[in-house]
């Protein structure tokens, strides 16, 4: 049994890990579970997509229409995950665990309520919803079929990541990894079975996504509440204070504003593609998903770093954040740019795999091409916007994700579209990115100036 001496011993020791161990080695050690992962649920994704295909262009376009909806439901559990997370790493950094526990109760429960009202609306209203997220007439069907089962999924699906961001935060990333990729190798799995050998169609996708998100809640809750070493998730902590919304809307509001911004800005093009008809709005869909899963390892990455930057922020240990994020930016940059150099070279016979339809190989090419023009310095505007979120700078980071998924964007696709149709809506999106670089070089200059004070001062 667990004395309250164990546990103590236990949490000194991950401090002192989290603050005494290399920085590159700490980082890696945390990365590496949550680049799997996001690139195992960017991989479940791309292969939802695969096996849809086979059931026609309109059914695989619907499911990319839902997308911007599960980006709505991650950003919840980003807001609420994350938000919690910044205050648990920087409260556990100066070692305030009563604080940090009552946190992590008092995001996990508001997280599921707010999804589950919002999922009940979305269910009421849901053909008119499918319009707003940029379904034709064709689509709309299929877009309903899965998006009601995706909807009765979500309440779960924010809790599951709101432990999972949790975990990730206290040092516990290997944790958090084993619930997420059981239900999302589950998920995969489930998905052929249902569609095809069960023969429920599409709507076979999204039941499989439901059981598997709620199998990935119950793993990540028994390990929240029975793990030692970690903040044990008691119900009876859970205490909504208006202090602990604020604080969550303070580390969560860049999550939400990223997250939320990425569902508006895909729902903004598709619906200026939907002239184009389905074969646009699947090609578009496909890209998306593939670079997605390419940028998956730079945004696990990222999440590697985030908790190693609260811990030493809030130990005043400022060397060392500034060594982690450096690091981090160079490995991001570097490993897109060699992923963008291959997918750029492999499009037609990538895009092939997810539909061997000619308007939709053609249009698809195109799109994943252009976006790797700008993928690589993906990596340095996400990590600018962890390092000031995870330092509690919420406007900076909140107004980088503005001007990339909000101004930026919008504005591309309204002047390009109207000069090139089709092509312009493609161009948007690295436009938006190497725009967005200019935004955040000096951000950075002002960060580092501030990280540039010795360690252990104020």
């Amino acid at each position: 049994m667990e004395t309250s001496a164990d546990s103590s011993a236990q949490k000194s020791e991950k401090f002192l890990r989290m603050t005494t161990m290399p920085v590159e080695k700490l980082v890696l050690s945390l990365a590496w579970p949550t680049i799997a992962i996001m690139m195992s649920t960017s991989f479940y994704n791309m292969s939802a997509s695969y096996f849809v295909s086979f059931l026609g262009t309109s059914p695989v376009a619907a499911v990319g229409i839902a997308f911007p909806l599960m980006t709505i439901v991650q950003a919840i559990g980003f807001f609420f995950g994350q938000g919690s997370g910044n205050f648990i790493s920087r409260a556990l950094g100066a070692r305030d665990t009563e604080n940090a526990s009552r946190m992590a109760a008092t995001a996990l429960v508001s997280g599921f309520f707010i999804m589950s009202i919002i999922a009940g609306l979305g269910i009421t209203f849901l053909e008119p919803l499918t319009g707003i997220l940029g379904a034709t007439e064709t689509i709309k069907p299929y877009a309903m079929e899965y998006l009601f089962f995706i909807l009765l999924a979500s309440p779960w699906m924010v809790a599951a990541t709101v432990l999972n961001q949790q975990l990730r935060f206290q040092g516990s990333a290997a944790i958090a990894m084993a619930g997420m990729l059981s239900g999302n190798i589950l998920n995969i799995a489930l998905t052929p079975l249902f569609i095809f050998t069960l023969e429920l169609g599409i709507r076979g996708a999204a039941i499989a996504t439901m059981v598997c998100q709620i199998l990935s809640f119950v793993i990540l809750l028994l390990y929240s509440t029975t793990r030692t070493g970690n903040i044990r998730i008691r119900f009876s902590h859970f205490s909504p204070a208006l202090s602990r919304y604020f604080e969550m809307f303070r580390g969560g509001v860049p999550s939400l504003v990223r997250q939320g911004l990425l569902s508006v800005a895909t729902i903004a093009i598709y619906n200026f593609a939907r002239p184009h008809g389905d074969a646009a709005i699947a090609a578009i869909s496909i890209s998306s998903r593939i670079t997605m899963f390419a940028n998956s390892f730079v945004l696990g990455f990222g999440q590697g770093f985030q908790p190693v930057c609260g811990f030493n922020f809030g130990a005043k240990l400022y060397s060392r954040v500034r060594k982690a994020f450096w690091f981090v930016v160079r490995t991001g940059f570097i490993t897109l740019a060699v992923i963008s150099i291959a997918l750029a070279f492999f499009a037609p016979q990538i895009i092939t795999l997810f539909r061997d339809d000619p308007e939709v190989v053609m249009i698809g090419v195109r799109s994943l091409r252009l976006h790797c023009l700008s993928l690589p310095f993906a990596a340095a505007i996400l990590m600018v916007n962890m390092l000031t979120q995870t330092m509690g700078r919420a406007f900076e980071s909140s107004f980088i994700a503005l001007s990339r998924q909000g101004l930026f964007l919008i504005l591309g696709l309204i002047i390009f579209n109207n000069f090139f149709g089709l092509l312009g809506i493609q161009m948007a999106v690295p436009f938006a990115d190497l725009a967005s670089l200019i935004i955040v070089i000096p951000i950075v200059i002002r960060v580092m100036r501030i990280l540039s004070v010795p360690d252990g001062s104020s």
